[in-house]
């Protein structure tokens, strides 16, 4: 005989089966969502619109580094004022302060000719190759003058920025390390020369440098012979001198 709590206890057993189907299923479906996500579609007019976005977002913090404020006045909010984008926009493009300098700094090199270094590189005279660098730098120095000089100044009060522009410096390093090392299979030098000839080349080839030579009216092309002049009689003096026939 069954009575009527038995009826009522199977009516809530099977209210709760019932319930624990349903977020059973919920959670399968839920579960497949993952491997069933719609795949992100972008088309071509998407990233055009992106890349104008990007470019736009580095042409904007380029003029702020420009101006009297440069590195005391630049952030991902004032970029993103300038740009007319959302401060988001520019944290989705490129994630830290520290990586829209580097594409600020990338963009410039592009536009100042460092492009052409690997195809310099690429020579098999290293005496050429250092004079062809040289002219290289001096072009990008002329062409970058007016914004550099703060820049470069702006790195002893800001420590990001003054990161950004040592490791753009010891890339300049590295560059004429390898270049001298040719120099060195090439050419006897003396034994502590390599490392001495190093340190000479990075200092004449640098913006402060450079900027010293033009600063009283010199072109851009009289400054370069002077480095080029320069950096050759370092690589001349870093040579062994051949002792001469018959002398003890």
């Amino acid at each position: 005989m069954q009575h009527e709590g038995d009826d009522q206890g199977d009516l809530h057993g099977a209210d709760l089966s019932g319930r624990a189907n349903r977020i059973y299923i919920l959670y399968i479906q839920l579960w497949h969502s993952r491997d069933v996500s719609p795949r992100a579609y972008n088309s071509p007019r998407r990233i055009v619109a992106a890349t104008k976005t990007r470019q736009r977002i580095v042409a904007a913090a380029a003029a702020i580094l420009g101006t009297a404020e440069g590195i005391s006045g630049f952030s991902l909010q004032a970029v993103a004022d300038k740009a007319g984008v959302t401060r988001l926009t520019v944290y989705n493009q490129f994630g830290s302060r520290r990586a829209l300098l580097e594409a600020v700094f990338d963009e410039m090199a592009v536009r100042g000719g460092l492009h052409r270094i690997p195809a310099v590189m690429a020579g098999s005279d290293p005496q050429a190759g250092l004079l062809q660098v040289i002219g290289i730098f001096c072009d990008f120095w002329s062409f970058g003058c007016d914004a550099l000089g703060p820049l470069h100044a702006a790195g002893a009060s800001d420590p990001e920025f003054g990161a950004s522009v040592r490791e753009r410096n010891e890339r300049r390093r590295r560059l004429l390390s390898v270049l001298v090392r040719r120099l060195a299979k090439d050419r006897k030098l003396r034994p502590k020369a390599p490392g001495d000839l190093i340190d000479v080349l990075f200092a004449l080839t640098s913006f402060p440098f450079f900027s010293q030579l033009t600063a009283a009216g010199r072109t851009t092309q009289a400054a370069c012979d002077l480095i080029q002049g320069l950096a050759t009689d370092a690589v001349g003096r870093a040579m062994k001198e051949e002792m001469p026939v018959g002398a003890d």
